[in-house]
C-alpha cells in the first residue's frame, strides 16, 4: 500500500486527529535547526493509545514516523527528513506529583519548567535545566538525555528517569521499570531509550525522581583577563574539592554580544572581559562556608568580583549569561552551535585551540558553557549568503570535532546526535561500536520506521536550504 493510501486509511481511524493540510505539515517539518522536510500528515494523539494505532500502522506500510514535541532540537533530530508521518506530542502534558514518594508521573507533552514548577508547590525540585526548558518537552528531554547548567553537580536527564513506558514501533506497549526507588529484573531498555532520539520507541510517559529543593543559593560573578587564566582559575577551584550549581564560563566575544545587547557594561569601565558565572546551593551552613572559601579564590585569581546579596541581585547577574546566545546573530545571520565536552584537564589548550580556529577561519566563535561538566557551546557564526563564509564554517566544524575527540572528549554533550553531526559519528565511536549500535536499532525496529535518516547516516545539514524563521526561544 502507498504512503498516500496508508495516510488515507489512518485519517478514516483517527478522523481531525490527522492533519494533511499544507499548512500543518509545514508547521511540523522542521525544529530549531530550522531545515524543513515536509511530511505527509501529522498526527496529534488524544490518547497515548492512539500511538500505538499510528505505529501500528506505519509499521505495517512501512511509513516513516518522527516524533516531535516542541521542536527546540538544534541537531535536526525533529525534523522528518524522509517524510512519512509526524506524531506531535503536545497534547498529551499530564504531570501529578507523588509527594511522598518524590517523583513526577508525566506525560511526554509536558514542558520542563511545567514539571519544575509543579515539583516545587510540593516541595520537591526537578534539577535538570535546558535552557529551553519553557518551551521543550519532557519527551525531547529524554530522546536527547538533555542537561542545562545545573549537570555538573546535579546531573543530566538519564539520572532522574525512573520508569519510561511507550510504544515500540510495531504498536506494542511497553514500561520499563517500575515507581520504586529499587528496580533489578532483567536488562536495562529504559536507558537504552534514553538518548536514542526517537529511534528505537515512543516515550509516552515517564516517572521522574525528584530532590529536595536546596535552602539557600548564592550567586558570585567573576572577571578575568583572558580566557586561559579564567579557566586554569577554575580549575583551580575544583581541585578545592568545590562543587558549585551553576559553573558558567562566558568568552570575551560571548560578553561583547550580552554588553551591547544590554546597553551595559558587566564591569564598568572594563569591556568585554571574559568571565565566570557560579550559583552555590545547599544547605544553610554549607553556603555559608563556601562563601569564604569561595571569596578567597576570587581574590587571589579574578580581575574582578561582583556577589549577589539577594535573589534580585542575582536575577541581575545572570543578564549576561541570558542574553549571550541570542546576541551573537550581530556577527552573523547563521549559527553552528556546537555542544562539545572537553576532558577538565585540557580546559587551557582547548581555549588555545578555539583561538587559533578563529584566526584560521576568519570567522567570529563566540564560546559558552558549562565549566563543571566541561560541556562546551562552540557558536560558529557566519552569514548564509556568503558562500566563503559557509565553506570557512564548515571546514571548522570538522576541525573542531576532530581536536575534541583526540582530546578525549564528546561531540555531543546535551544535543544529540540528529542530522547535524551525522559526519562525526564516526569519529567519536569504533567501526564495532557503531555495528554493536545499528544491530540495537535493526532488532527493536527490523523496519527502520522510527526517525529514520538520523545519527548515522553522513548528512550535512549547512548544505540544505535553511527555513528562515523566528522560533520563540531563539533568543535563549
Amino acid at each position: 500500500m502507498s504512503w498516500a493510501a496508508a495516510t488515507r486509511r489512518l485519517k478514516k481511524r483517527l478522523g481531525a486527529r490527522v492533519d494533511t493540510t499544507r499548512a500543518g505539515c509545514w508547521a511540523a517539518s522542521f525544529d530549531s535547526s530550522k531545515i524543513s522536510f515536509l511530511p505527509e500528515a501529522v498526527v496529534t494523539p488524544r490518547t497515548e493509545a492512539d500511538i500505538g494505532v499510528v505505529l501500528l500502522r506505519a509499521n505495517r506500510h512501512r511509513v516513516p514516523v518522527t516524533v516531535r514535541g516542541r521542536g527546540t532540537t538544534l541537531t535536526g533530530s525533529a525534523a522528518p527528513v524522509r517524510g512519512g508521518w509526524v506524531i506531535d506530542m503536545r497534547p498529551l502534558n499530564q504531570i501529578r506529583i507523588d509527594a511522598e514518594a518524590g517523583m513526577a508521573h508525566v506525560q511526554a507533552g509536558a514542558t520542563t519548567a511545567a514539571i519544575q514548577r509543579a515539583a516545587e508547590k510540593r516541595g520537591w525540585w526537578y534539577p535538570p535545566d535546558p535552557s529551553s526548558k519553557e518551551f521543550c518537552t519532557i519527551g525531547g528531554n529524554i530522546a536527547c538525555n538533555a542537561g542545562g547548567m545545573h549537570g555538573g553537580k546535579y546531573g543530566v536527564t538519564r539520572d532522574y528517569v525512573i520508569t519510561l513506558r511507550g510504544f515500540l514501533p510495531t504498536g506494542e506497549f511497553v514500561e520499563w521499570g517500575t515507581a520504586t526507588k529499587k528496580f533489578s529484573a532483567g536488562f536495562n531498555l529504559r536507558d537504552l531509550w534514553i538518548g536514542s532520539e526517537g529511534m528505537l520507541g515512543v516515550v509516552t510517559g515517564a516517572v521522574l525522581k525528584l530532590i529536595p529543593q536546596p535552602a539557600a543559593r548564592w550567586t558570585l560573578l567573576t572577571a578575568f583577563a583572558d580566557e586561559v587564566t579564567a579557566l586554569r582559575a577554575a580549575r583551580a577551584l575544583f581541585r578545592q574539592r568545590v562543587q558549585p550549581a551553576i559553573c558558567e564560563f562566558l568568552d570575551r566575544e560571548s560578553v561583547l554580544c550580552a554588553e551591547r545587547a544590554t546597553g551595559k557594561m558587566v564591569f564598568t569601565g572594563q569591556a568585554g572581559l571574559p568571565v565566570i558565572l557560579f550559583e552555590f546551593a545547599g544547605a544553610m551552613s554549607e553556603v555559608e562556608d563556601l562563601k569564604l572559601e569561595v571569596r578567597a579564590w576570587a581574590r587571589e585569581n579574578a580581575l574582578a568580583f561582583r556577589e549577589a546579596r539577594s535573589r534580585a541581585e542575582a536575577e541581575a547577574l545572570w543578564a549576561v549569561r541570558r542574553k549571550c546566545s541570542g546576541a551573537m546573530f550581530e556577527l552573523g545571520d547563521a549559527k553552528l552551535n556546537e555542544d562539545v565536552v572537553v576532558p577538565m584537564r585540557h580546559y587551557e589548550r582547548f581555549a588555545r585551540f578555539v583561538a587559533r580556529l578563529k584566526r584560521e577561519a576568519g570567522l567570529p566563535i563566540p564560546t559558552f558553557g558549562h565549566l563543571a561538566d566541561g560541556n562546551l557551546h562552540v557558536n560558529i557564526m557566519y552569514h548564509r549568503a556568503d558562500r566563503a563564509e559557509a565553506r570557512a564554517a564548515e571546514a571548522a566544524v570538522q576541525k573542531l570535532m576532530e581536536t575534541v575527540v583526540a582530546l578525549g572528549g564528546a561531540i555531543s554533550g546535551e544535543h544529540g546526535i540528529g542530522l547535524a553531526k551525522t559526519p562525526f559519528l564516526r569519529l567519536q565511536h569504533r567501526p564495532a561500536q557503531v555495528k554493536a549500535m545499528l544491530a540495537v536499532k535493526k532488532a527493536l525496529d527490523p523496519r527502520g520506521i522510527l526517525n529514520p535518516g538520523k545519527m548515522f547516516g553522513v548528512v550535512r545539514i549547512w548544505k540544505f536550504p535553511r527555513v528562515a524563521v523566528k522560533l520563540p526561544w531563539d533568543h535563549k
